[in-house]
């Protein structure tokens, strides 16, 4: 591993534990791109909101005792990045939609380790809880997740291939090349490290050529001279359900999205509250203003006829239209999608772990996220829980009663 730019650090946190531990985040830009656009989203239309988003571990890891003092140390060391002049200048060259206001901010921009609280029970279960502004507190969700991975392999003591991990890397690459298929690095949250990442961004920019998009990674397209490329995410039409009601959220995200954003960011993520309320609130104006759909649940190949017979529904030619999928890819998947949108419509593809984790040595990925749980308008209302319809069943995220509500709002079927 290419450690020699890491600031190693000796980190004692308990009596009978020792771990060398490095800095693991090193840059403001080392998060994804969606998470600058909504946080300049909040900022300019909703800047007195707050938020506070919930870790989950799907995979219920027992972590080693310690890794809650491990992990708040590695936050503690964010506080201490800054934006740096070169980093500064590509965000206004490659991100033009965000506004040298925000970009100034971004310049002043510490992370307030004040802002997260960590803590492991006895059973060594995680818990991590970030709360504040939404437009600051948005920033923790990317950059936590990676840090959490990564540190949870090294204080385990497990190692990549990286003889694997770098053949298997070109062997994709080369695959999908040959396939056509285009397809951009979604790999930060469930990373094996910020060194494999930057490593199989590296290959895959050397043997994919034009097919090979972008990164979602902003610090990885700013070091290798990348397009940065990304969505926006649930939590944003979560905060619209949250405030606004769950058979307005689709429309009033996307709404604000275009007065935002103005054309620029033409994708809209569909599943927050199941891809068929989605599709009943997808009007015409907005088929024509975005893009692109993206995909992130459920079967790909009902998605994507549910999405052309929407377009022909609206009288919008499917064909000049595009469908991003980025749920749990690997490029024998992807190109079995591209083959069946051949003709009826657009297909790129964001992959994430398989590209980012996939190194050998019977290492397992982390099944984790972070979630908007609840937000509040301005500090002095109550806080409004916050949910996730799931296309997929037992995949639905936030307090269960809310849940409920939710689904008997929009007519789903309530779990039992």
């Amino acid at each position: 591993m290419r450690n020699s730019y890491l600031c190693v650090l000796l980190l004692e946190y308990s009596t009978s534990h020792k771990y060398y531990i490095m800095t693991i985040i090193r840059s403001i830009l080392d998060t994804d791109l969606y998470k600058f656009t909504t946080s300049y989203a909040y900022s300019k239309l909703y800047p007195r909101a707050y938020g506070q988003f919930r870790f989950i571990d799907r995979g219920k890891t027992v972590y080693p005792k310690g890794f809650a003092e491990a992990l708040r140390e590695e936050v503690r060391k964010m506080s201490e990045l800054a934006l740096t002049r070169d980093e500064a200048l590509f965000l206004s060259h490659e991100l033009p939609y965000l506004p040298p206001t925000y970009i100034d901010f971004v310049k002043g921009f510490r992370y307030d380790p004040e802002e997260v609280t960590i803590t492991q029970d006895e059973e060594g279960h995680l818990s991590i809880v970030a709360e504040g502004l939404l437009y600051r507190v948005t920033l923790w969700e990317t950059p936590l997740l990676a840090l959490v991975s990564e540190l949870y392999y090294k204080v385990k003591g497990i190692q990549p291939d990286m003889q694997y991990a770098e053949e298997a890397i070109i062997r994709k690459a080369r695959k999908m090349t040959e396939a056509g298929i285009v397809f951009s690095m979604f790999g930060m949250r469930r990373r094996f490290s910020a060194d494999v990442e930057d490593r199989m961004t590296q290959l895959l920019k050397e043997h994919s050529g034009t097919n090979f998009y972008g990164t979602s990674n902003v610090y990885f397209a700013f070091k290798h001279q990348l397009r940065v490329s990304g969505t926006h995410p649930h939590e944003w039409i979560q905060f619209h359900g949250a405030m606004f009601g769950y058979k307005m959220a689709n429309y009033m995200a996307m709404e604000d999205w275009i007065n935002v954003y103005d054309g620029d960011l033409g994708t809209v993520l569909t599943d927050t509250y199941t891809t068929d309320v989605f599709m009943r609130n997808f009007s015409k104006k907005h088929a024509m203003l975005f893009t692109s759909l993206r995909h992130d649940s459920g079967d790909p190949l009902l998605f994507t006829d549910k999405a052309i017979a929407r377009y022909k529904e609206l009288r919008v030619d499917p064909t000049i239209k595009y469908i991003i999928f980025s749920d749990g890819l690997d490029p024998e998947r992807a190109i079995e999608i591209a083959d069946y949108c051949k003709g009826r419509i657009g297909a790129t593809f964001g992959i994430g772990t398989n590209l980012s984790n996939d190194v050998g040595n019977d290492v397992r990925p982390m099944n984790i996220v972070m979630k908007l749980w609840k937000c509040k308008m301005t500090e002095k209302e109550r806080w409004h829980p916050c949910i996730k319809l799931s296309d997929v069943d037992g995949k639905h995220t936030g307090e269960p009663a809310e849940i409920r509500l939710a689904q008997e709002t929009l007519g789903l079927t309530v779990d039992a």
